[in-house]
């Protein structure tokens, strides 16, 4: 019979592999950073304009406690600077990847994202507005996704996460552009993944609801918040620490029976 100790995963279960998690200066993509780097990962911490947050992240992991099972040389964490919608700076952060660990990358975690804080209507939504929309939402997806299709590691452990929106699911006015450029990088997930058949590599969504953080409170009231946390079954606002967990299990060797798949965390609230 098989002990509780032979079925359980490691305790460092992503030690020895490379993560890149795109926005992760802050908000889920930060906790995400910090939470794979606690499972072993290294980490690359990415950004597009605010530096010295993604500093302390990198900080913060270099200065976690040190593992027996983490071998190697150098930080556990390195900074790179890359806007996910250009072409040739999403190839830049792959190669910095792969230049500063001296590995292949395993893990991408695509976090970068923008929401409106206008919460235009349809009829209300500026070209210019849906164009960014797109193009950080969807576009970097794309970029991200087709990077790494062809350059993380074969054969065991490569893993693409996509953070989409339960508001695919919620389709509440005001999130028309927002959740169309999610609803997108939802469908192609699920052609991604059949397209890396041979591959050893997964493909998912991770759809948070209502998640604690500042790009969450910009352009809500205080009574707005209120309304949306009693919305929720559980009576609050979801937190980063909420999501992180299902990150990092999709990251893990015992993530790879699931494959395609769009995954809300919600608490209930669609």
């Amino acid at each position: 019979m098989a002990t509780q100790s032979s079925i359980s995963q490691p305790p460092v279960p992503l030690a020895g592999r490379v993560a890149i998690v795109t926005g992760s200066s802050r908000g889920i993509g930060r906790a995400i950073a910090i939470h794979l780097a606690e499972l072993g990962a290294k980490i690359v911490v990415n950004y597009t304009t605010k530096s010295a947050d993604a500093e302390r992240v990198a900080a913060e992991i270099n200065d976690l406690p040190a593992k027996e099972e983490i071998t190697g040389k150098g930080p556990r964490a390195i900074v790179v600077q890359a806007n996910v919608s250009e072409p040739s700076q999403v190839k830049s952060l792959f190669d910095a990847a792969e230049n500063a660990f001296e590995s292949p990358v395993h893990i991408l975690v695509n976090s970068a994202g923008v929401l409106d804080p206008k919460y235009p209507k349809i009829a209300d939504t500026s070209v210019e507005d849906f164009d960014r929309t797109f193009s950080v939402n969807t576009k970097g997806s794309f970029l991200c996704s087709k990077e790494a299709a062809n350059r993380l590691k074969q054969g065991g452990g490569g893993r693409i996460i996509l953070l989409t929106s339960s508001m695919t699911r919620g389709l509440k006015p005001g999130f028309g552009a927002y959740a169309a450029s999610k609803a997108a990088v939802e469908t192609m997930v699920k052609i991604l993944a059949k397209e890396l058949k041979g591959t050893g590599i997964t493909a998912n969504c991770v759809a948070p609801g209502p998640i604690a953080t500042e790009m969450f409170f910009e352009g809500k009231s205080s009574e707005l918040v209120k309304k949306l946390a009693a919305e929720c079954p559980f009576g609050r606002i979801g937190e980063t620490k909420d999501v992180v967990p299902l990150v990092g299990f999709l990251a893990s060797d015992g993530g790879e029976w699931i494959n395609g798949q769009i995954i809300p965390v919600n608490g209930g609230y669609v």
